[in-house]
């Protein structure tokens, strides 16, 4: 689960946890469960234990691959591997039932000694539909395969299950998804910090579904219709109700949370070729492209689900380590082929990232019309994070109601966007919930309300909480009364000092306002001082949010005015970073760069979106920059050459400039933090297209036409062979321009990873008036380390991709070509001590793209990616570098 941006985002050794998960790859679900971790349960020591054993056959002791190890009852249960070994908790006083087709049932009760039970299954000899089986094969094998034939059925019935077939449809759903912390023991409450927090144990409880106690923390419920027409094709979710409440309402940005949770652990349809899962796309059993080749199947028995006879077929992936289900699919025995109870689940041993067992529970009802639907959905994963120091539980409950497929009036889709939020929402009444629940809350979830004021009336809970809104969000506020809202936030905390090649040690102070203050009007800025050029920079930026805000103005959907000042130093490849450019971590580099500017600018901006994705941005700048360290500007003098004389530079460098751009991103969806906002579904394409017009008026002394487009677009590869992302940039600068007017590759200089930059290139090391890149990374998802012994047992993943770039520069802003110009600048370089000029800047060759590939491997110790970086050409150049690596922190699942 992985969240993108700003890698590193705190400071301190003592934020260690949250500068790993800050602001990481869009990627990042993992990052604020184990923040809250830090909040609540800093010294838990959990007393889980698992269960292990090995099943064989007990006349010929070989293995049993795939047999289902369950517990009787429960949603807990694992598949063997192909050696026979399996792992589960182990719940004590439950009753653990093993059992494959072709073999006696075995059933053992688990108690507090239990540590490990090894079985050995009897065969025995049973007939189905006339077929004889005895004992399992020797050898997997689709052909002649009951099973598999079975399920070509399942899936060819597909077709008629699908309620789009209808011109209309919709249905009422009720959401509750619960995080909690699992297996609490009395001990742990007892001891340590928890001595002074007695109340906790009131607000444990024992989950029926694993039989732990669990300590809830914050759950959300929401209520909402589905509708749907053919024509015109539309869609929408409406949400009529929204009720979130736990520990998480201590922090301002405290929602993502409950939206990064819910993007992870997503509705699953399995009547869905792929199910998008805990930020993964995941085969469904009965996929259409992919089931056949990537699961093995194997019927089990015929059983009744309620009054409906069923055939039970048991599942598991070829390969235990791929992401895909095991499980269970109870299918219709008549000639519907219909699925009628469906258990899903994750085991331990997959390629899953710290997921102890993941079990998805659900029934389909068969309605009037004779539509198969699901009816209701019930998720549980058990977490364990921090090597195991730790865990927790998501819980997911969806229930389904009021299907129709009657007409629907047309207003009912008059909204824009595939999402739309009634006013009244989240204020709706007791009443309402009571009315709306299918099942009542559990005695925590109820009486959460209650913790979060029994946490607030601890002795120094308030200075405690200060602290940790400052570790966690990279803010501290100005309140530290959680019941007095902060008006100004000091921040980011990991741009307080950095350091760069003019500044030397730089120290920053930056705030900014939030709406409990205005909630139309914002305010933000900073001061910096450069302890080597002993400057002090700065910046304001005033907001006019014409939506009334929460807290801040990049609340989705935008519709805001800014006016800002900047006065700053930086070098011009600095705008590419998606972070700050003063964040104290990206500010170390891989070479010396000296080639900066002091700049000036004012600006007014305005951007709208709506809420099917679409985005306008127009924005008035007026910028005067004056070159600085290796920098300078020059114009064309004929033979005379690059002039290490300043009298011969300008000074100067003024523009003034327009620009309009639309971006499209649809289904895109966002979490904000008090930074920024982050993309929180990368599966949603983005589409952009800008024009920049510089004008000759109010100091501009310069006229240029800049367009440029962007497209980046996710697909996830067949059979689990993981996702490529790919991103396509293509932009044009008109008009004869100098220099600081061409385009120059987006170049990381930094030891990070920052996605969409080149790695190997220099700063302005190519300058174009024409480009085009293109960016292909391809994350394997450990597809092929799964494969190898130890790097399967490491759960290493692999990445790879390639940047590639071609450019041109047309002669009319070739200063090789244009000697006498005076236009054009020279390109920038370096005086060498003989006196020469060497250039760092050079024209790319004519039919002859920029290429760099990179390899790398993440997931080491389940949190670092280190990738190798290889520069294929253009190596004659100066500076240029054939090798590199960058590093990065990452969580995911």
């Amino acid at each position: 689960m992985s969240l993108n941006t700003d890698i590193f985002s705190t400071p301190t050794l003592g934020l260690v946890l949250s500068f790993c998960f800050k602001n990481i790859e869009i990627q990042t679900c993992m990052r604020k469960i184990l923040l809250i971790i830090v909040f609540v349960v800093v010294s838990i020591e959990i007393a889980a234990q698992n269960i292990r054993g090995r099943v064989t056959d007990s006349r010929t002791g070989e293995p049993i691959a795939y047999a289902n190890v369950y517990y009787e009852g429960m949603p807990v249960g694992v598949n063997t591997d192909a050696d026979g070994n399996y792992t589960l908790p182990a719940i004590v006083g439950k009753t653990l039932v093993v059992h494959f087709f072709g073999y006696e049932r075995q059933t053992f009760v688990v108690t507090f000694d239990t540590r490990s039970i090894n079985v050995k299954l009897v065969e025995v000899q049973l007939t189905l539909k006339e077929t004889v089986v005895k004992g399992r094969k020797k050898k997997y094998s689709r052909k002649n395969n009951p099973a598999v034939e079975l399920m070509k059925k399942v899936i060819a019935a597909k077709k008629t299950t699908d309620l789009h077939r209808h011109a209309y449809f919709s249905y009422k759903m009720y959401k509750k998804l619960t995080f909690s912390f699992n297996d609490v023991s009395k001990k742990t409450l007892n001891e340590g910090v928890f001595k002074k927090m007695p109340f906790l144990e009131n607000h444990v409880e024992v989950c029926p579904e694993t039989g732990k106690r669990i300590l809830p923390i914050t759950f959300q419920e929401t209520t909402q219709r589905q509708i749907w027409r053919k024509n015109p094709e539309s869609e929408k979710t409406i949400i009529t109700g929204k009720r979130e409440e736990g520990l998480n309402k201590f922090f301002a940005s405290g929602e993502i949370l409950n939206s990064i949770l819910a993007d992870c652990f997503t509705d699953v349809n399995i009547y869905e070729d792929n199910i998008r899962l805990l930020q993964h796309q995941f085969i469904s059993p009965i996929s259409t492209k992919n089931a056949i080749s990537f699961y093995r199947y194997f019927i089990q028995d015929t059983v009744y689900v309620g009054n409906d006879k069923c055939i039970e077929v048991t599942f598991v992936p070829n390969n235990p380590q791929d992401f895909g289900f095991s499980g269970s699919l109870f299918i219709m025995a008549d000639s519907t082929y219909r699925v009628r109870q469906s258990k899903l689940l994750i085991p331990h041993s997959s390629d899953v990232n710290f997921v102890e067992q993941l079990n998805v529970n659900q029934e389909f009802i068969t309605l009037p019309s004779g539509d198969q639907v699901l009816s209701s959905n019930k998720m549980t994963v058990q977490i364990s994070a921090i090597m195991d120091m730790a865990r927790m539980q998501v819980q997911l409950t969806n229930d389904y109601s009021d299907f129709s497929i009657e007409p629907l009036p047309d207003k009912e889709f008059r909204y824009g966007g595939s999402e739309y939020t009634e006013p009244n929402a989240s204020l709706q009444d007791n009443d309402f919930w009571q009315t709306m629940r299918t099942d009542s809350l559990t005695d925590a979830e109820a009486k959460m309300g209650d913790m979060v004021r029994e946490f607030e009336s601890m002795k120094n809970f308030n200075i405690f909480l200060f602290i940790l809104k400052a570790f966690v969000e990279n803010y501290v506020e100005t309140s530290g009364d959680p019941h007095k809202p902060s008006l100004v936030d000091i921040g980011p905390i990991n741009t307080i000092f950095s350091h760069n090649f003019i500044d030397g040690f730089r120290l920053r102070a930056s705030g900014q306002t939030t709406a409990h203050l205005n909630p139309h009007l914002f305010a933000k800025g900073y001061v910096a001082y450069g302890f080597k050029d002993n400057r002090v920079k700065g910046m304001g930026e005033l907001t006019y949010a014409f939506n009334k805000r929460i807290y801040q103005p990049t609340e989705f959907p935008m519709n805001n005015l800014s006016a800002m000042f900047q006065s700053d130093v930086m070098s011009p490849s600095d705008k590419f970073l998606p972070t700050d450019k003063d964040n104290v971590f990206t500010s170390f580099k891989v070479t010396t760069i000296d080639h900066m500017m002091y700049y000036n600018k004012v600006g007014m901006r305005y951007r709208c979106e709506w809420a099917n994705g679409l985005q306008f941005d127009a924005r008035f700048q007026k910028e005067r920059d004056e070159g600085v360290g290796a920098m300078f500007y020059q114009p064309l003098n004929g033979s005379f050459g690059p002039s290490y004389d300043k009298s011969a530079h300008i000074r100067y460098f003024h523009t003034t400039d327009v620009r309009v751009g639309l971006t499209f991103t649809p289904g895109a969806k966002y979490v904000n933090t008090k930074q920024r906002r982050i993309l929180l579904n990368n599966e949603a394409p983005i589409f952009s297209l800008s024009h920049t017009v510089g004008l000759k008026t109010l100091g501009g002394e310069h006229t240029y036409n800049l367009t440029e487009a962007t497209i980046y677009k996710r697909f996830w590869m067949p059979s689990a062979w993981g996702r490529l992302d790919f991103y396509f940039a293509a932009g044009a600068q008109w008009d004869k321009v100098p220099y600081p007017l061409l385009i120059m590759p987006a170049a990381n200089q930094s030891f990070i990873v920052h996605k969409r930059m080149f790695c190997m290139v220099n700063n302005m090391e190519f300058l174009n008036d024409r480009y085009a890149s293109l960016m292909v990374h391809w994350d394997l998802n450990g597809k092929i380390f799964n494969r190898i012994p130890l790097l399967k047992k490491l759960k290493w993943r692999e990445v790879v991709g390639c940047n590639t770039l071609w450019g041109t520069l047309t002669d009319k802003n070739n200063p090789f070509l244009n000697p006498n110009d005076s236009h054009l600048y020279y390109f920038p370089g370096h005086f060498m001590p003989n006196g020469s000029y060497k250039y760092s800047s050079h024209i790319m060759e004519n039919n002859k793209p920029y290429v760099e590939l990179y390899a790398g491997v993440y997931n080491i110790f389940k949190i670092l990616q280190i990738q190798a970086v290889r520069r294929l050409n253009y190596l004659y150049l100066p500076d240029a570098k054939k090798w590199g690596w960058r590093v990065k922190l990452e969580l995911t699942f």
